[in-house]
């Protein structure tokens, strides 16, 4: 990359430079700020796919027995609303969108430390999705395994779940890739003066997933390809009809995919630290806790995988030693909750969208992360296992913590990345029925877990179906609160208002350059001198 392409007189990186044009010039770039951007519409775009199986599976609960599709329909849809939600949307989410964009600027660096390995990571990740579709429509049809792809099952079944495998294979391959980046990038092109404790929490995060995507994502790549293997081949390694144990296979894939959680959460968790002390106008409390609290996270979260196998028959001792990491693993979330607000305390608070939506987010978190709890207990563990409670508490995580900070990020994010500022009552008027719709939606599958209604049915039985109903119409408020959000930001992006290049007041490196970021990012890289959270004492009215 030339450094004349720095000075240009349009320093924006949507302005197409060099010899090539169009399209071609997204899909071969290097500029970080680019990638960032290719996995954001790409996973936007998937989302709303995931959205709309989800909305699909509501409607076919309006009713307890006359369906609108058969069975294995059902089954193949609750199975790629998963592998799309889960592998297309909230592993990448916010270290793809944010990390990408953000990481080098909020260090002080022009770019990520290997550009073209970051750019075949998007290649990884569509060419995953693309297999993942081709799965749907190829062979004996769509998987119905359920996301987990649970062996036997996932060997017998006549579906084409070898394709689907493959596919998160790799997807699996773009997170390593896009971890081995960040890794290096965070150790080696930290500007001069940002030592360990002057980075902002948003890189300590980012930090921290890189190291479980790249130490846990090859123990479920190797697994995927052991169901290939027995698929293809006939070798006993999780049939016990040939000697293997299928028990193997849900301990190698909650080894990774438990870890995975906190791939998905820890990035928000980032964005959610960044957003409060601007909205506050004061320095973080408790900067230190909360970065060592994600390196806790990354750490202690990578040994409790087996809380989800507390119903499979292992031993008192193994469910006794499983439950206890489950309960301490809440103990660094909660000291970033305990942070977070103790940081509002007597702040000089700016109420904008994106502190609504991180208000929002720590309340829905906080939700997921009681239920969670609950199951740590063996007792109710048993009770809930494999119920609609699960799925409302793994919502309440996922959406509710993921899904709204990845929302407050880009509202955030918004006016840096495109240059363009959104309608703040547009945002405000999406958040009612999305939050309404979105409690309506999984605290009734709270509540009907408990009353025992079984996951992934297609059809139930009387006595669940006020709840169910209850649940549906939520669905449909949640989507009309999804449309009114990403509708408000894509006419901003074409329509809105030039933003200014620090309009929330923010103190990181992100807001001393323009909006959108120049090429590479910085004329002169930055001399770092103190602190991230560094504002100004508000003068009192």
């Amino acid at each position: 990359m030339s450094s004349t392409h720095a000075s240009t007189a349009q320093p924006s990186y949507l302005v197409d430079t060099g010899a090539r044009q169009g399209l071609m010039a997204w899909l071969t770039s290097t500029d970080h700020k680019r990638v960032g951007l290719l996995y954001l519409y790409s996973m936007v775009s998937f989302f709303f796919v995931g959205a709309i199986i989800g909305l699909v599976m509501r409607l076919v609960q309006l009713t307890t027995f006359e369906k609108l599709i058969t069975a294995q329909t059902y089954n193949a849809l609750f199975t790629l609303h998963g592998v799309i939600m889960i592998f297309l949307f909230v592993i990448p989410g916010l270290p793809a969108v944010f990390g990408n964009f953000f990481l080098p600027i909020l260090i002080g660096a022009k770019d990520v430390a290997f550009p073209r390995l970051n750019l075949a990571s998007w290649y990884f990740y569509m060419a995953g999705a693309i297999l993942a579709v081709l799965a749907l429509f190829t062979g004996g049809g769509a998987p119905d395994t359920g996301w987990t792809f649970y062996a036997p099952f996932s060997l017998k079944t006549g579906t084409n779940v070898s394709l689907a495998v493959f596919a998160a294979f790799i997807l699996g391959f773009s997170s390593m890739l896009t971890g081995i980046n960040f890794i290096t990038t965070i150790h080696r092109m930290r500007a001069p003066g940002m030592s360990w404790f002057r980075m902002p929490l948003m890189v300590w995060a980012i930090y921290s997933t890189a190291w479980i995507q790249l130490l846990a994502t090859p123990i479920v790549a190797i697994t995927l390809v052991l169901v290939i293997l027995e698929r293809f081949f006939g070798i006993g390694i999780f049939d016990p009809a040939k000697g293997g144990d299928p028990l193997l296979y849900q301990h190698l894939f909650w080894i990774y995919s438990h870890p995975a959680v906190y791939i998905m959460i820890l990035p928000a968790m980032g964005a959610i630290s960044e957003i409060i002390p601007t909205f506050a106008k004061r320095t973080i409390f408790g900067y230190k806790a909360i970065a060592f609290s994600s390196m806790s996270i990354a750490g202690v979260g990578s040994l409790v995988w087996a809380h989800h196998m507390f119903t499979s028959g292992m031993s008192n001792l193994a469910q006794l030693v499983f439950s206890l990491l489950t309960m301490i693993v809440a103990v660094p979330s909660a000291i970033k909750v305990f942070n977070w607000v103790s940081t509002l305390y007597k702040g000089s608070i700016d109420f904008q969208p994106p502190l609504f939506f991180a208000l929002s987010f720590i309340f829905l978190f906080c939700i997921g992360g009681l239920t969670g709890v609950m199951q740590g207990a063996l007792a109710i563990n048993v009770h809930i296992h494999d119920t609609y409670f699960i799925v409302g508490h793994f919502h309440y995580v996922m959406f509710g913590g993921t899904g709204f900070a990845f929302f407050a990020a880009l509202l955030y994010w918004f006016p840096k990345m495109f240059g363009k500022m959104y309608s703040k009552k547009a945002i405000y008027a999406s958040w009612y029925p999305m939050f309404i719709g979105f409690n309506m939606l999984y605290f009734g599958m709270l509540i009907l877990g408990m009353m025992g209604m079984p996951r992934r049915y297609y059809v139930h039985l009387p006595q669940y179906h006020t709840l169910h109903v209850v649940a549906t119409v939520g669905s449909w408020l949640l989507v009309l609160g999804l449309l009114m959000f990403f509708g408000a930001l894509l006419y901003a992006i074409f329509k809105g208002e030039k933003a200014e290049d620090n309009p929330w007041g923010g103190v990181t490196l992100e807001w001393t350059i323009p909006s959108p970021p120049p090429l590479e990012n910085f004329e002169e890289i930055p001399i770092v001198t103190r602190g991230p959270y560094h504002f100004e004492p508000q003068a009192k009215s």
